[in-house]
């Protein structure tokens, strides 16, 4: 789960992407982070042990939240952050960390853990949002993961830029509730946890 290591002839790219959340920054890096999924990290206490990278970005004041993903890093600015040191910092603590070959996360350290049941209509469901939401949302800097389906209700966990982001109440109910309901007639709603 290493980084791909740098070698003397290939330069470190980190480019700024803006994500439809105003208070988040995807970072695209040209390395591969993590093989698959995602990590969201609210704090430095939960980055510790796992994320070098995560906790070295949480030390960056106005950081809130960091979430890591195959190959990009999202920021997430706090009330009192502000965004050119925000910005300034973070690519930089990024690039240098990646030059020095360091791991964006601990080997070892899971990076999709499964949630909810295990009924063929929920592996069903997680198919979906796995081979089509999830995708679709990281490229907005931002992670889905399902959490649980009762009683007609799609449970699922918004991450990185998906968190409070002013247009994810639209992207759960005409977007993911749309194409779950046309596939699965057992879904009534899908609700953010």
């Amino acid at each position: 789960m290493n980084t791909t290591p740098p070698t003397a002839d290939s330069a470190v790219y980190v480019s700024l992407e803006f994500t439809p959340n105003p208070n988040t920054l995807k970072y695209a890096v040209n390395r591969v982070l993590l093989e698959k999924g995602a990590l969201n990290f609210t704090s430095s206490q939960n980055a510790e042990g796992r994320s070098p990278l995560a906790s070295k970005l949480f030390a960056v004041p106005g950081i809130s939240g960091v979430m890591i993903g195959r190959d990009f890093v999202t920021v997430t600015k706090s009330e009192a952050g502000d965004w050119d040191t925000v910005h300034k910092t973070a690519s930089q603590v990024i690039e240098t960390s990646l030059k020095a070959g360091e791991a964006a996360v601990v080997e070892g350290v899971e990076t999709d853990v499964r949630k909810g049941g295990n009924s063929e209509l929920e592996n069903k469901i997680r198919a979906v949002i796995d081979a089509e939401i999830r995708p679709a949302v990281a490229m907005d800097g931002g992670d889905i993961t399902f959490e649980k389906f009762e009683d007609g209700v799609v449970y699922l966990e918004l991450q990185g830029s998906c968190s409070g982001c002013p247009s994810s109440s639209m992207t759960l109910k005409m977007g993911i509730e749309t194409r779950l309901k046309r596939d699965f007639p057992e879904v009534k709603e899908v609700v953010s946890v």
